[in-house]
């Protein structure tokens, strides 16, 4: 069952472009939100506008709107910005696709980016309002307030109310609500005013708010007029006690504010009003209201000073479970690893129709590929540095198995385009296809990974979780084994989700599912059947549905509460650069009573896993021609030409995916042992029966396999690759006679298929 969370987008622009026109003053933007479709059966939705701020290039919009979200799958949406025009047709302003992944996975849950006609627009997500936050009813009046609007007029007064939020600059005050403006008025009496609690104070009623009252301006600079810090419980008291708030500007005092009536509707008592102990005012900030009237922007950035709070609540007070929503909104960092199998069982990656073989010139994903990119793309959204580990599994290197491998020539990739460099490049590495199919040592690093990154941010005041992802052909071999691993693997920061490919039995992989209920452990591992899942969101949904309640679940018992949004200078936030190919076709109805309705498009297809060129980010290759030299393409599977003393190793038999089969000798069953010991022997397949696979004898049981390092996967030697210019009148299937450029010895290679001299 899929899992969803109601989260709030609200937004504010920077250096719109005026167009109004010549002589017609400044524009008056607005926004609309559109959530855009991604799949069949999804209709596109108008989720609403903002209000116009006249005037105004840099408007902070005080409408919010709220959507589902769901972690495993992509939640896109369309901010389109206007300049309302009375009586005739509005123009555009400009617009952005935002995800909502992306965005609660950048720092401070917000997201910038630049529009083609100008300026900026930021979005900001965060935890909707709970069922049971309820309303805040109030109604303010001013009084003898200070005209700040010069000797012959009045000043035109409004206020907003504005609540402390953890941005990605810091504390920073935030609109959650402006009121109207009254012309020509030093006692205003303001329309009363029923908004969600949760807007304005989140649950907590002592939560500091700050309400400024500011002297209207057609410019859109309007001249703050005095402000007032207080909050919820202190507006309720001033309406019971009649006495009224002094504003003060600078010191001085700029008239009062008069909380005439106001009242809390709605409320849930929460039964354990500590609950806000550790996780909201963990490094909660102290602010004074005169910061708000030090710049005329509607949301300016405050000095904080930190207020240090354990993290780790009293073990006698009771702490409602947060969300995974709340860690996200803390900071909280996804890693990745991958562990591919690389058994003799998946057959020969260079012919077509086995579960390795790389389309080179068609583009074509295998299915290995699909998965890693469908499910990295997710989970690479919320990892800042996009640094990812690939590992295999089930090969020889040097005529030793190796059940934990590093893929590449790094220890870590970059993005997904990374990923899959890493996983092409390792068939030109040297590595021989083998067996058995040996989960428990990637388990192993990847329990080990995820303790230490953990500990190594803890002492920073961040937080991280790791997600290992295994993709197989076959079932594991050794079971017993594997539990144990996923045992000790369970207090780790760690979910492992195992997608099994291919057409195979994966009935006995059903244990994975079970064995955490059965042994008491906190539920970690999830596996999938690959083919059960016709397109990618469908694929990311069922591996990816368990993990956010996973999350919560490791922090949760550990007594581990969310923390506040990383601090650092909000002028630092880097918006992106506009990108045509996000442009999505809108076609918006403005009707004369403000109603906008959808007339077409909306709709964005995500069900497709792509092709390489799209996920890799490169063009696709194409032969070369005479006057190049003929260089090894990323995109070709093993080439046997380019080592052909370490060429991959194919069974011989008919039937080359066989893959290790423990049935075969019941009575000797699989008991791993150590690399360097002659009864380590790989699986080998029948076809070579001189060399088969030794089970280990009876006699010597207690020698058990002793996997790799935990912190550590084998790295296989990289292999290089020579450019050579191929002859004219030479072609493919015939051999040439070159000389080694560093030691000078003679070689002997084979022009492959595909070069044209």
């Amino acid at each position: 069952m899929t899992k969803t969370e109601r989260v709030q987008i609200s937004l504010h622009a920077q250096n719109l472009k005026n167009v109004a026109g010549a002589f017609k003053g400044t524009s008056d933007p607005y926004a609309v939100v559109t959530l855009i479709a991604s799949e069949p059966g999804v209709q596109p939705k108008i989720l609403g506008k903002t209000e116009v701020i006249k005037n105004n290039l840099s408007p902070h919009w005080v409408a919010k709107f709220e959507v589902d979200y769901d972690f495993s799958k992509p939640t896109r949406f369309n901010v389109g910005i206007y300049d309302e025009v009375k009586k005739s047709e509005n123009k555009s302003m400009g617009n952005a696709l935002f995800e909502i992944g992306e965005v609660l996975g950048a720092r401070g849950n917000i997201k910038a980016k630049k529009l083609k006609k100008g300026g900026t627009i930021f979005c900001r997500i965060e935890k909707a309002a709970t069922a049971n936050s309820g309303t805040f009813d109030f109604q303010l009046n001013g009084f003898k307030l200070k005209n700040v609007d010069g000797v012959f007029s009045k000043s035109d007064p409004f206020f907003e109310v504005s609540k402390l939020v953890n941005a990605a600059g810091g504390p920073t005050w935030q609109i959650a609500y402006r009121s109207e403006t009254i012309k020509n008025d030093l006692n205003p009496k303001w329309k009363s005013v029923s908004i969600p609690l949760s807007q304005i104070c989140g649950d907590n009623k002592d939560e500091k708010v700050v309400i400024t009252v500011k002297d209207w301006e057609k410019s859109g600079k309007h001249t703050p007029m005095g402000s007032v810090e207080t909050s919820v419980n202190g507006m309720l008291n001033k309406a019971k006690s009649g006495a009224s708030f002094e504003l003060k500007k600078k010191n001085k005092s700029y008239g009062n504010v008069v909380v005439i009536s106001a009242k809390v509707e709605g409320e849930k008592v929460n039964p354990a009003p500590a609950a806000t102990t550790a996780a909201a005012v963990t490094g909660a900030a102290v602010a004074t209201a005169s910061a708000v009237e030090a710049s005329n922007a509607n949301e300016p950035t405050l000095p904080i000073t930190p207020v240090p709070v354990p993290t780790t609540p009293a073990s006698t007070s009771f702490i409602p479970r947060p969300s995974f929503i709340d860690y996200l909104s803390g900071g909280l960092e996804l890693q990745l690893s991958v562990a591919i199998d690389f058994t003799g069982s998946n057959g020969d990656p260079r012919k077509q129709g086995t579960l390795h073989y790389i389309d080179r010139f068609g583009g074509q994903l295998n299915s290995y590929e699909k998965a890693l990119t469908s499910v990295g793309a997710v989970i690479a959204k919320y990892d800042h540095d996009q640094q990812f580990q690939m590992l295999g599994f089930g090969a020889k290197y040097g005529g030793v198995v190796q059940h934990c491998f590093q893929l590449g020539p790094t220890p870590e990739v970059r993005g997904v385009k990374g990923m899959i460099a890493a996983y092409r490049n390792t068939f030109k590495s040297g590595l021989i296809m083998s067996g058995p199919t040996v989960f428990a040592d990637v388990i192993q690093v990847a329990a080990s990974q995820a303790r230490k990154k953990q500990e190594s941010l803890k002492r920073f005041g961040q937080q991280a979780y790791h997600i290992l992802l295994i993709l197989t052909d076959g079932a594991v071999s050794d079971i017993a084994r594997t539990k144990q691993a996923l045992t000790a693997a369970s207090t780790a920061p760690l979910s492992i989700v195992i997608v099994g490919m291919g057409s195979a039995d994966f009935s006995t992989m059903q244990f994975l599912d079970d064995f955490a209920t059965q042994e008491g452990i906190r539920d970690i591992c999830q596996f999938v059947n690959f083919d059960r899942h016709p397109n990618k969101i469908d694929l990311t949904q069922a591996t990816l549905d368990e993990i956010p309640d996973q999350v919560v679940d490791y922090f949760y018992s550990a007594n581990i509460m969310p923390l506040p949004a990383v601090h650092g200078s909000q002028l630092n936030l880097v918006a992106d650069e506009y990108n045509e190919e996000e442009e999505i076709q809108l076609d918006l109805n403005f009707n004369e009573d403000g109603e906008i309705t959808l007339g077409s498009g909306g709709v964005l297809d995500e069900t497709g896993y792509g092709d390489y060129n799209a996920v890799a980010g490169v063009t696709a290759v194409a032969p070369a021609q005479a006057s190049a030299p003929q260089a090894y393409q990323p995109a070709q599977p093993y080439n046997p030409a380019s080592a052909p003393q370490q060429a991959y190793v194919p069974t011989q038999q008919p039937a080359p995916a066989q893959p290790y089969n423990p049935a075969s000798a019941p009575q000797q069953a699989y008991a791993p042992v150590q690399h360097q010991q002659a009864p380590a022997q790989p699986y080998n397949p029948p076809s070579a029966p001189q060399q088969a696979y030794a089970p280990v004898q009876p006699q010597q049981p207690q020698q058990a396999y002793a996997p790799v390092q935990p912190q550590q996967a084998y790295a296989p030697p990289q292999q290089q690759v020579i450019n050579v210019q191929v002859p004219a009148g030479v072609g493919p299937g015939q051999q040439l006679q070159l000389q080694h450029p560093q030691t000078g010895q003679p070689m002997l290679v084979t022009v492959p298929q595909g070069v044209i001299p």
